[in-house]
């Protein structure tokens, strides 16, 4: 059993397998969620405790991770009586892989360099898949020393993390990181209608084209089951708009446009209001292919 006693707070579809590979490489682990079942699911799963409030699970922890929903859910993990401020000793480090806005980020650093403790706001990508193959990529934000410190443990569920700078940095590359995913999705919507009407077989374009410079992670796991109307797993659109709407209020920051992303969140929000709310994100190809009808 490592000496570096950690906690996790958060169990949805990333926190749970995350919280897992921490146990499978020998942390010390105590898990809270807000459905206490799923943590009692969890501890019976793997070996480690379950609390039943943040602060409960942070005490005596040397690491603390947080994978929640929103800006909202973390102040609601975070801050009170009951938080993991509370319960967090001096020395500590507090790692944010939550998705949420730059601002969030810095105000966590100063609320936690009032207790000694310090914050990386740490963001993923990789999706559930990702997660449970402890294969995510992790774009953090913070001090050096911090990020030197959590890095080994943070590698039980990361193939990639790296530094980006200071706190608000790793939040700003996964904004990059979701622009990137809207444009490569409505590039491969665009493609598949015209791989459809050419009567192109999408598996041979897929096996094809992944080896080359259209290549993509999206093109490799997602272009096959846009071509056969399965949605139904993944990324869902309500997260996307989240995510996006971050983008968006960043790039206003910035004074700066983002034509496609906005195209591209403004047919997210049509599928939502047709009730595809939580629809992987290829279904965008439903909005792009209404386009052309």
């Amino acid at each position: 059993m490592k000496t570096i006693k950690t906690a996790f707070i958060g169990l949805g579809v990333m926190g749970y397998p995350m919280a897992g590979h921490l146990s499978k490489h020998d942390y010390p682990v105590t898990v809270f969620n807000r459905s206490q079942g799923k943590a009692e699911k969890w501890a019976t799963e793997f070996t480690g405790a379950f609390a039943s409030t943040p602060k409960e699970a942070a005490a005596g922890a040397d690491m603390v991770f947080v994978c929640v929903g929103n800006d909202n859910d973390v102040r609601s993990v975070i801050y009170g009586e009951d938080g993991v401020l509370a319960g967090l000793k001096a020395g500590s480090i507090l790692v944010d892989h939550t998705t949420t806005s730059a601002d969030l980020a810095i105000e966590l650093q100063q609320a936690c360099e009032k207790q000694n403790v310090s914050f990386i706001d740490a963001p993923v990508s990789g999706g559930q898949a990702g997660a449970e193959n402890g294969a995510l990529t992790i774009m953090c934000g913070g001090a050096q020393a911090s990020f030197d410190q959590a890095l080994p443990v943070m590698n039980s569920f990361a193939k990639q993390a790296q530094l980006l700078g200071p706190n608000g940095q790793g939040q700003r590359c996964k904004m990059v990181n979701q622009i990137c995913i809207t444009g490569v999705l409505q590039g491969l919507s665009e493609a598949l209608m015209l791989a459809q009407k050419a009567d192109l077989d999408i598996a041979q374009v897929v096996d094809t084209l992944k080896h080359g410079a259209a290549g993509s992670w999206q093109m490799a796991n997602r272009l096959e089951t846009m071509a056969k109307d399965e949605f139904d797993f993944g990324f869902a659109i309500d997260w996307m708009r989240k995510d996006l709407a971050i983008c968006l209020e960043e790039a206003e920051r910035h004074n700066i446009k983002l034509p496609l992303t906005e195209k591209v969140d403004a047919s997210y929000k049509s599928l939502q209001d047709q009730g595809l709310n939580r629809m992987d994100t290829s279904v965008l190809v439903k909005a792009v292919k209404a386009e052309n009808s």
